[in-house]
């Protein structure tokens, strides 16, 4: 199969679709991030790297089976109070991958975006892909809580069933790791967090019962902002963000053991589905960002799936 995925960043899309069985011939990215750049050619040499979305056109490459992006979400996403929609200046390049498409062609295409954004921003996609988005919720294959559409022309996907993965299932629970991530440790917190339980406020304990679908929002540090919120492991973590990390980022802080802290690097890979350590070789603080950035590989693999059915 012959690829061109756009705004690549990791190549999560690479990964995807080897997952679902497919051999990659050639596989072009166009992503202009140093640092994901980085990663994908560190994990993937023979990837054909084309630079910006702007500069590609069917004279740029040969053809292509499969187009696969996630245009950037900054202008479209509820997160944004002052959001633009379409025509902001980042998520305007969805009309890039348009003309890519309708010059390029493929067979398939799949293009993911936030599900957070406006009705009118969704239909104004919708009519000019000529295709009906389907939502699906990362919950239902790992342990984050990542809510996302994709438009796609492979015929009849259906939700994937719940995996019933919760953080717990994922966490790096080394002692040695404690000592590097403990910034966050405050006993009274801790304390509070557990006799807390579900729900900010309430007295209800997590059952084995329940089934858990959500992050468990279980106390704060501070005013409570997005960095602040100290989250169960017996529920989902929430959606990583690329200002990942915790403590005056949105990821948010979860109760582990004896300490309250933020997700490592790993843990983040595990939500994204990918294999431990796939981001080495960058800062943390990299990580995190490049992570946040990427769609959850498992989802996109089960869209892929339905290509052979």
């Amino acid at each position: 199969m012959k690829v061109l995925s756009l705004f690549d960043g990791i190549s999560c899309a690479r990964i995807a679709l080897e997952r679902a069985g497919f051999k990659i011939d050639k596989y072009y990215s166009s992503e202009i991030d140093k640092y994901a750049i980085q990663i994908a050619q560190k994990n993937y040499p023979d990837t054909i790297q084309l630079g910006d979305v702007k500069t590609i056109n069917k004279m740029t490459i040969e053809k292509i089976d499969i187009i696969i992006g996630g245009s950037p979400c900054q202008d479209l996403s509820i997160a944004n109070k002052n959001r633009k929609g379409l025509d902001g200046e980042r998520s305007k390049l969805f009309w890039e991958y348009v003309r890519i498409l309708n010059e390029i062609n493929p067979k398939w295409f799949i293009l993911e975006n936030v599900n957070s954004m406006s009705k009118e921003n969704k239909n104004i996609i919708s009519k000019i892909l000529r295709v009906e988005p389907i939502m699906i919720d990362a919950a239902l294959v790992s342990a984050q809580r990542r809510k996302r559409l994709f438009w796609t022309n492979i015929p009849n996907v259906k939700l994937p069933k719940d995996k019933g993965i919760l953080l717990k299932d994922i966490l790096q629970l080394d002692q040695n790791f404690y000592g590097v991530y403990s910034d966050y440790n405050n006993k009274t917190v801790f304390e509070k967090a557990y006799t807390l339980g579900i729900g900010c406020g309430t007295s209800r304990s997590i059952t084995s019962q329940q089934v858990i679908t959500s992050p468990v929002r279980i106390a704060k540090i501070g005013k409570g902002g997005q960095g602040d919120r100290v989250y169960s492991i017996e529920g989902k973590s929430v959606a990583l963000s690329a200002l990942g990390g915790g403590r005056g980022t949105k990821t948010g802080l979860y109760a582990v053991k004896d300490f309250v802290r933020k997700l490592t690097p790993i843990e983040c890979e595990r939500l994204q589905g990918l294999p431990d350590n796939y981001t080495e070789g960058i800062s943390n603080a990299q990580r995190y960002k490049v992570l946040g950035n990427a769609f959850n590989v498992d989802v996109v693999t089960h869209i892929l799936k339905y290509i052979n059915e």
